[in-house]
């Protein structure tokens, strides 16, 4: 089936003005494979996304379509390399190439991962957990502080998708993670897709775990589509794979997120096995149909109240 790509009017599609709020909108993850569709056809998106670290050069082509994009559509740069939860000290020169690229395309939001990714000299190609105690939260408190004086902005920081838990954690997920929340102020990017493996991985109810995170500092959701497979024990085992369609059970989760935080800014990502345009416009259309149901429905139950 071949999904029409409604284009923007000749008025829309300008970058959101306010640094920090998306729009209540969906938005896609920005692919070089979509550069010229995109600027052909100027879908009618609410933003698009890019993973910082894909960008940390001074020019050459990304640059040249992701400023053209830019200037039609508001921004949201996600970081994958911080390792904001590593034992060690943040890596300064990233942190100075990062500024760069957020003094360079103003982006209405700045986030990362609640994971770790570097040890000494070695960088590894994955987001691992952390364990969840006060040893662990003073440090990555510690580091969220250092970032937003750094970026001279509130960053948003990821819930994980996780596989294993650590005997030395002392507090829940959403515990540590509401925590860090409320020491450093910064926001909350809720990847309902993260919650909904972790919770199926650890035998948790995701509706539980999303009543019980800060939902009043979220800045904006991320969905994704899972694979599925089998622990050593035979159990089912999901992997945040970010190569399929989002599940319905993950839509379902997110229309319950929704009712409890209203509408926010909603990212499609797909990372692996990328599709064309219009199969990913097609997802985008319906996270925005729920955004503008849930919406309608509880402005309706404020006037009724």
């Amino acid at each position: 089936m071949t999904t029409t790509i409604h284009a923007l009017s000749d008025n829309a599609g300008a970058p959101a003005q306010t640094p920090g709020v998306l729009p209540e909108r969906s938005g896609l993850g920005l692919k070089p494979e979509h550069f010229r569709q995109i600027l052909e056809t100027l879908p009618d998106l609410g933003f698009f996304e890019i993973h910082a670290e894909n960008y940390m050069v001074e020019g050459g082509p990304f640059h040249h379509y992701l400023t053209a994009i830019r200037n039609r559509y508001p921004l949201s740069i996600h970081g994958v390399g911080l390792s904001i939860g590593g034992e060690e000290p943040l890596d300064s020169g990233h942190l100075d190439q990062l500024y760069k690229l957020i003094v360079r395309y103003e982006p209405q939001t700045f986030s990362e991962h609640l994971a770790w990714s570097s040890h000494g000299n070695g960088f590894l190609n994955d987001l691992l957990p952390v364990p969840y105690h006060n040893v662990t939260l003073d440090r990555v408190c510690n580091h969220i502080d250092f970032v937003q004086e750094r970026l001279k902005r509130k960053m948003l920081l990821e819930n994980p998708a996780t596989y294993i838990e650590f005997a030395a954690s002392t507090m829940a997920e959403t515990d540590f993670i509401s925590e860090i929340v409320k020491r450093t102020g910064c926001g909350l990017l809720l990847d309902v897709n993260n919650v909904f493996v972790s919770c199926t991985n650890h035998g948790r109810n995701p509706y539980d775990c999303i009543d019980e995170l800060p939902l009043t500092s979220v800045g904006e959701i991320h969905l994704a589509g899972f694979a599925q497979d089998k622990d050593s024990c035979g159990d089912v085992l999901l992997i945040d794979s970010h190569g399929s369609p989002v599940a319905d059970a993950v839509w379902n989760l997110y229309r319950y997120t929704l009712q409890r935080t209203s509408a926010v800014g909603t990212l499609l990502e797909r990372d692996n096995d990328i599709p064309a345009l219009d199969v990913l416009f097609a997802e985008a259309v319906i996270a925005d149909e729920i955004l503008a149901s849930t919406k309608a429905e509880l402005s309706w139950s404020r006037r009724a109240a």
